[in-house]
């Protein structure tokens, strides 16, 4: 006879599941604005290897909720580096723009 599974449990996954999926979107998001104004070439060129870019900085997310063992941490460690390159980004928009 199957045992059901305690209600922390079930919803410690789904917050695991949330902070990958909505998380990881917010995290790869910033990520490919910021890695778009790095790149040293023109700019369709750089937004598309940002976007190439971002699949694997989403699937390196997604690993990363899952293998740390806090959701505390797991939702942080995608939280703090989504913010600071969004801000980065808002600087190098300000000062930088784009090689063009």
């Amino acid at each position: 006879m199957a045992q059901a599974i305690p209600t922390s449990s079930r919803n410690a996954l789904l917050s695991r599941v949330a902070a990958a999926v909505f998380g990881g979107y917010v995290l790869v998001s910033s990520a490919t604005v910021f890695l778009s104004y790095l790149f040293p070439t023109e700019r369709a060129e750089a937004v598309l290897a940002a976007t190439l870019l971002s699949y694997a900085v989403y699937t390196g997310a997604i690993i990363w909720v899952f293998a740390v063992r806090t959701l505390r941490r797991a939702w942080l460690g995608l939280l703090v580096p989504a913010l600071a390159m969004g801000v980065l980004s808002l600087v190098l928009d300000t000062f930088g723009g784009f090689n063009t």
